[in-house]
């Protein structure tokens, strides 16, 4: 089976390797796995790839996710309107709505996606 590259299937992990781990090492895992939304397989890929995965936020930054998008989405509704009738800055407003998107994209990385890790041993 082929696959692009950054995206495999899951028939391409045909390795299985057996850990041991005490059942404090055990609970610790899991606790991690599930703060992070992640299979314990998939923490412990991300680790080794250098990644230190986030915990998932509360429900606070999803409420204002929510919110951000609905105003991002407000503007560039404003923009195809004021350029159709041409009397408001159509250029300035298209630029705003971009604007509002990266910083969506913005709390999405700081809050979501893993980051690379610092640590030295990789």
């Amino acid at each position: 089976m082929k696959s692009v590259k950054g995206t495999r299937s899951m028939r391409a992990r045909n390795i299985q390797k057996i850990i041991r781990l005490n059942r404090s090492e055990a609970q610790d895992l899991q606790k991690k796995a599930k703060k992070a939304c992640v299979s314990e397989a998939g923490l412990i890929r991300l680790l080794l790839k250098g990644y230190e995965p986030r915990e998932k936020p509360d429900e606070k930054f999803y409420d204002a996710m929510r919110e951000l998008s609905a105003i991002g989405n407000n503007i560039n509704q404003l923009s195809v309107k004021a350029n159709t009738l041409g009397f408001v800055d159509a250029p300035m407003l298209k630029r705003e709505a971009q604007r509002w998107h990266k910083f969506q994209a913005d709390i999405e990385r700081v809050f979501l996606r893993p980051e690379k890790s610092e640590m030295k041993w990789q």
